[in-house]
């Protein structure tokens, strides 16, 4: 009986020592990789015009962050209402399908054939419609945003067990009551999960909108490093965009927590 205590606190440790080795793996593996260019590009194995080192990105972003800084406000504040007019307008379309099966068939099909159109195929002739402003950047992150909202809000509405909506009405309750106390709460894990894709595909819409045409934004910026060979100058632009999807997904995560405690509840229920 003395020594089940001890065993106890040595699986404790264990799980703990398990659960920091995974937590690292991922930064782990990062650097790894990051060390691994770092040397291809210091023994010379690729030619630094075509492959800058991770120093020599990290220098260029350091160098060029004011000019960096001021075109990332103007992507982020393009996808922001790019983001924005998509979910609202995805909010609006999965209850009009969720409530209407004619509307459900008649567009969904639509919804889904606004996927299949590459971005980088549309992108000119938004800009030829809509000219170099930030219209046509809304409206195109709008067309890439708009999908992952729909579909997980949906999907989500739809997972509601059709005994409880039935039970709901016998006692009386109206569909903005269904919809508010059983279709919204199930729709939640659905909604974030998209939101989280859609959020990475917001900057990634400005960014190739940029690419066309403009004045300002990171897309803006690549073309004209591009056009000076300056790849290290690239390599810094696509790391700040991957820093910014990145923290959109957390900013999205932590939203996520904040509006569903009951998971949090759930995990260390389970633990």
């Amino acid at each position: 009986m003395g020594a089940r205590p001890k065993e106890v606190d040595g699986a404790r440790g264990r799980a703990s020592a398990r659960s920091a080795l995974a937590g690292l793996a991922a930064p782990l593996t990062v650097a790894a990789l990051v060390a691994l260019w770092q040397l291809v590009c210091s023994v010379g194995l690729v030619p630094s015009f075509l492959l800058p080192s991770p120093v020599a990105v990290v220098q260029a972003l350091v160098a060029d962050w004011p000019l960096l800084a001021g075109h990332a406000a103007t992507s982020l504040a393009e996808a922001a209402l790019g983001l924005g007019a998509g979910i609202a307008l995805g909010f609006g379309a999965a209850v009009l399908m969720d409530r209407f099966e004619l509307v459900y068939r008649a567009f969904y099909p639509l919804v889904v054939l606004t996927q299949t159109v590459p971005t980088v195929a549309i992108a000119p002739l938004l800009v030829l419609w809509f000219g170099y402003g930030i219209l046509p950047k809304v409206v195109l992150i709008v067309v890439t945003t708009f999908f992952p909202i729909t579909v997980g809000l949906l999907d989500g509405f739809r997972s509601v067990d059709p005994d409880a909506i039935d039970l709901m009405r016998s006692m009386g309750a109206g569909r903005a009551q269904i919809m508010r106390h059983a279709k919204l709460p199930a729709s939640l894990p659905h909604f974030f999960s998209g939101l989280k894709i859609s959020a990475t595909y917001a900057i990634v819409g400005a960014v190739i909108a940029e690419w066309l045409g403009g004045f300002s934004g990171l897309g803006v910026y690549m073309t004209r490093v591009r056009s000076a060979y300056a790849f290290d100058k690239m390599f810094a632009v696509i790391l700040l965009i991957s820093a910014m999807s990145l923290a959109l997904m957390w900013a999205v995560g932590m939203i996520r927590r904040a509006v569903m405690p009951w998971e949090r509840a759930a995990g260390r229920d389970e633990r």
